[in-house]
């Protein structure tokens, strides 16, 4: 006998529709696929030679630092963006700040707060790793994906995220 799903309700979306919602069982494997497919893409791209010049989760940081509209923003700021601990986010940029990647000051508005920036010689490098990143993201995508499924993927990852982010 086949397994029945949990019983899902319904949602309104924003325009007033109603529109059924997925079961617990096929939320946890829409899930569980994602995540998977994440962990195999980022082994791949760990791969890159261009980490060994420097960690991947160090470039994560001058990689969020590089889209910051006024050049600055507060380090509990960048931590939202990341997936490790302010304590361990802390000696992450005391170590790039030591390589002369990053500058830090005191926050503007919060003399509490700490607020970080990218020298020239961080966002030199940054763009250096980065032309090389999104080549080895293309190498790994692109043979599965093609550009419309590409689209869709991302379509469905920006709603996931703008309804994160609301």
């Amino acid at each position: 006998m086949a397994e029945q799903p949990v019983a899902a309700t319904a949602q309104e979306t924003p325009g007033g529709e109603s529109r059924p919602l997925s079961s617990v069982r096929q939320s946890s494997e829409t899930w569980e696929s994602l995540f998977r497919a994440q962990v195999g893409v980022m082994r791949r791209i760990r791969q890159d030679p261009v980490f060994r010049e420097l960690p991947i989760g160090e470039y994560d940081v001058l990689f969020n630092l590089s889209r910051c509209p006024t050049g600055w923003t507060r380090l509990n700021e960048l931590n939202h963006h990341l997936l490790i601990s302010q304590p361990s986010l802390s000696r992450m940029v005391d170590r790039l700040e030591a390589k002369n990647l990053l500058v830090k000051r005191p926050a503007r508005n919060d003399q509490r707060g700490v607020e970080l920036a990218l020298t020239e010689e961080g966002r030199a490098l940054q763009r250096q790793i980065g032309s090389s990143h999104v080549h080895r993201i293309q190498d790994v995508l692109a043979p599965v994906l093609d550009p419309e499924e590409m689209d869709q993927l991302k379509a469905l990852t920006d709603k996931i995220n703008a309804f994160l982010d609301s």
